[in-house]
């Protein structure tokens, strides 16, 4: 059973983050520019002059968060921002998108054209200063994230509608030979958005027009999945004082206005107890 975490509307929510230190929920509006959280109880947000959409955590006060332009240390307290590295700053073309923190340390940021220009986008991993492009071509990156025995990385070309699987080198987080298909949605017409990793392993995908988050074993076997009242979910994280809240941002980007006067939840950021047991988010190694 899922409720409603913050009824403020998203036109396009992603890049769930929470906070092991601070225990707070961060996450970003990238058609609008900001980003979200809370402070008991009471909404908060920063506003930036480009598309913001990923996060992972430095420190205490200290996010690096992805945009269109670049990677960026992001103060909590100061509001201010640095450049870590530039991130096809030269292409005007595209934007950040889906990203999150390895185990080793490193961000992964996946980049798609403003208007999902086909293969315009490619996924990369920046770790101890170096930003290296891991997969060119994509069109929708998504599904970042990890096994817990850092074993493999998952991602996704939502335009394809399926999952990847990619085998990493356990020194150093790097990807070792090809990836191959983990789950094939195609027969389905399912299409994998955002996605975690929990404790035990298993994946939970967000499934863009489908109201919910999707979870499958180790083997690509399905377990069981959790609706929420908006049509288009797209990144799940797990969060709470024990990890067992399943939280879930939305979108309304590409509904109509019949949909949305039917449905008003669509864009909101969403929370359900209990839905798991997830693991805590890695911190990123600057």
């Amino acid at each position: 059973m899922s409720t409603v975490f913050d009824d403020r509307p998203c036109a396009l929510g992603e890049g769930p983050l929470w906070h092991p230190q601070r225990k707070q929920l961060f996450w970003f509006d990238i058609l609008g520019k900001r980003l979200m959280t809370q402070v008991d109880s009471a909404p908060v947000e920063w506003q930036f002059d480009e598309h913001v959409s990923a996060a992972g955590w430095v420190d205490t006060e200290t996010l690096l968060i992805a945009s269109e332009t670049g990677l960026w240390h992001f103060n909590l307290e100061s509001r201010k921002k640095a450049l870590i590295t530039a991130l096809e700053a030269e292409n005007s073309v595209t934007r950040s998108n889906d990203g999150r923190a390895d185990p080793w340390g490193g961000f992964w940021i996946g980049t798609m054209g403003k208007n999902a220009e086909r293969g315009a986008g490619a996924i990369y991993r920046f770790w101890r200063g170096e930003l290296r492009r891991l997969v060119p071509d994509v069109t929708i990156s998504n599904a970042i994230c990890f096994a817990p025995d850092r074993s493999c990385a998952y991602f996704s070309d939502t335009a394809t509608k399926q999952v990847m699987r990619w085998t990493l080198n356990p020194s150093d987080g790097w990807p070792e030979g090809d990836s191959s298909v983990f789950l094939d949605l195609r027969a389905d017409d399912l299409n994998p958005d955002g996605a975690v990793v929990d404790a035990q392993g298993n994946i939970w995908i967000a499934q863009w027009g489908a109201n919910r988050v999707a979870a499958h074993a180790p083997d690509g076997q399905f377990l069981q999945s959790v609706e929420f009242d908006a049509a288009h979910t797209s990144c799940p994280c797990f969060g709470g004082a024990d990890l067992t809240t399943l939280f879930c941002t939305s979108a309304r980007q590409g509904l109509d206005a019949d949909i949305l006067a039917k449905q008003p939840s669509n864009g909101m950021t969403f929370a359900a107890h209990s839905a798991g047991k997830g693991q805590p988010e890695y911190r990123v190694i600057l």
